[in-house]
C-alpha cells in the first residue's frame, strides 16, 4: 500500500488524536519513542498497526520475502542453567536424560549434506561444562576444512559467556579465537527479556542483558554480524518489551551489526511455566507489527516458522515480517519439545517457495548475510527441482 492509500484508509478509521500523530510519524519514516511504542501496544488495534508495519516492510523490501537453505547442529541439550521457560535442556546433574554429541558425530551431520546446496550450519545447544571453547574451536576448524564455503552461525551469548569465563578469556579474546577457528556470525538466542526483574523470574542464573548486549557489540566490532531475539508472551509486561527493543535499537545505533530481529513466542509445554497461558494469534501479529515499526534500524524482521507453524508464518508476512528462516530439515528440537506447531520442522526449498507465493509475496533465497542468491520470480523453479 502506498502512502496516499494508507492515509486514506487511516482517515476513515476511528483513531484517537495520539494514534493519528504516531501514525503520521510512522508514515514519514520517523523514529517513534518508547512512550509512543507503549501506546501502540496498549491502544493500537491490530488492523492499524498491521497496516503501518506492512507499509514499512514494503518500503524496505517490497514483496521480497527471504529464506535460506540451512541445517542445525545441536551438540547437546545438557545444560548447567535452569531456565524456567525451557522445555529443551536437561540439567547436568541428570545428563543421562539428555544427549551429548562428540565431534565425529557432528561432522557426520555436516557430511550428510555433501553435494546439497546448503549455505549455513546453525550451531546452538545447552551449556555443557565439558564442551569448552577449545572443543568447539576444533569442531569449527574441522567444518571449515571439510566445507570452506559453509557459513557457520553458532553459539548464543549464553553459551559464549560460559565458555569465555571457564577459559578465563575476555569476551574479545574468546570471540577472536572462535572467529579465527571459523565462526562467521552469531545467532540471536539467549536474549529472552533484558529487564532484570523479569530475568530473575525466568532465567536468573545465566548472563544478564548487559552481558548479552556486550557480547554482540564486541562481535560487531570484530566485523561479525549477529541476530537478536526477544522471548515474549509469558510474565513480561508491554513496558518490558519496549525496554528490550529500545536497548537493541540503541546497540544497533552504536555498532550496526544486527541483521534481523526475531520475536520468539513463549510455548508452555513441559516446562516450569506450564501454568502461563500462551499468547493468542492476534497478540503474535501485534508483536510482529510493533516490532517492525519500532526497530527502524534493523533491516529485517524474521518469523521463525517452526515456532509459529506454516499458516501463521504466512500470515505474519502481512504484519511486517520479510523473512521466515530456512529449510531447517528437521534438525532442531528446541521448539518442537516446547509444544510448537511444527513437531517435525522440515520444509524443502519448494515448500518454502510455494508457501511464500501463496500469499502473493516474492520468494528470495538468501545467504546468512542477506545477499540474494536466487529470486524465484526472475528464476522460477524447474519441474525437476
Amino acid at each position: 500500500m502506498d502512502e496516499k492509500s494508507l492515509r486514506q484508509v487511516l482517515k476513515g478509521s476511528d483513531l484517537g488524536q495520539e494514534m493519528v500523530r504516531i501514525a503520521d510519524k510512522v508514515i514519514k519514516l520517523e523514529r517513534i519513542s518508547p512512550e509512543e511504542g507503549l501506546h501502540l501496544f496498549e491502544n493500537g488495534s491490530l488492523p492499524v498497526v498491521g497496516m503501518l508495519a506492512n507499509y514499512i516492510r514494503e518500503h524496505k523490501h517490497g514483496d521480497r520475502t527471504y529464506f535460506n537453505r540451512n541445517f542445525h547442529i545441536e551438540p547437546t541439550n545438557v545444560c548447567v542453567f535452569s531456565c524456567k521457560f525451557c522445555s529443551y535442556s536437561r540439567l547436568y546433574a541428570h545428563r543421562e536424560e539428555g544427549w551429548e554429541s562428540d565431534i565425529e558425530q557432528m561432522m557426520d551431520k555436516v557430511k550428510a549434506y555433501d553435494g546439497v546446496p546448503i549455505t549455513e550450519v546453525h550451531i546452538v545447544g545447552g551449556v555443557h561444562p565439558k564442551m569448552n571453547i577449545h572443543f568447539f574451536a576444533d569442531l569449527l576448524r574441522k567444518i571449515k576444512a571439510h566445507r570452506p564455503e559453509l557459513h557457520i552461525k553458532g553459539f548464543t551469548a549464553v553459551e559464549l559467556d560460559y565458555m569465555f569465563r571457564k577459559a578465563n578469556l575476555s569476551r574479545e579474546e574468546g570471540l577472536r579465537l572462535l572467529k579465527e577457528a571459523g565462526l562467521d556470525s552469531l545467532p540471536g538466542g539467549g536474549a529472552e527479556i533484558f529487564d532484570p526483574e523479569v530475568r530473575e523470574i525466568i532465567c536468573a542464573d545465566k548472563v544478564d542483558g548487559e552481558g548479552w548486549l556486550d557480547i554482540h557489540g564486541t562481535a560487531h566490532r570484530l566485523g561479525m554480524h549477529t541476530n537478536a531475539t526477544m522471548l515474549y508472551g509469558h510474565v513480561e509486561a508491554y513496558k518490558h518489551r519496549i525496554d528490550h527493543m529500545q536497548r537493541l535499537r540503541e546497540q544497533q545505533d552504536r555498532t550496526g551489526g544486527f541483521n534481523t530481529f526475531i520475536p520468539l513466542k513463549f510455548r508452555n509445554h513441559d516446562n516450569e511455566m506450564s501454568d502461563v497461558n500462551e499468547s493468542t494469534m492476534i497478540e503474535d501479529m501485534r508483536m510482529y507489527s510493533i516490532a517492525r515499526i519500532y526497530m527502524d534500524n534493523f533491516p529485517h524482521l524474521k518469523a521463525y516458522w517452526p515456532m509459529l507453524g506454516r499458516e501463521q508464518a504466512q500470515l505474519s508476512l502481512a504484519f511486517g515480517v520479510n523473512d521466515i528462516d530456512g529449510t531447517i530439515d528437521d534438525s532442531t528440537k528446541i521448539y518442537s519439545m516446547a509444544g510448537s506447531e511444527e513437531q517435525t520442522p522440515a520444509m524443502s526449498t519448494s515448500d518454502l517457495v510455494n508457501l511464500i507465493r501463496q500469499v502473493n509475496r516474492i520468494p528470495v533465497e538468501r545467504d546468512t548475510l542477506y545477499h540474494e542468491i536466487r529470486n524465484y520470480v526472475e528464476r522460477p523453479m524447474d519441474a525437476d527441482e
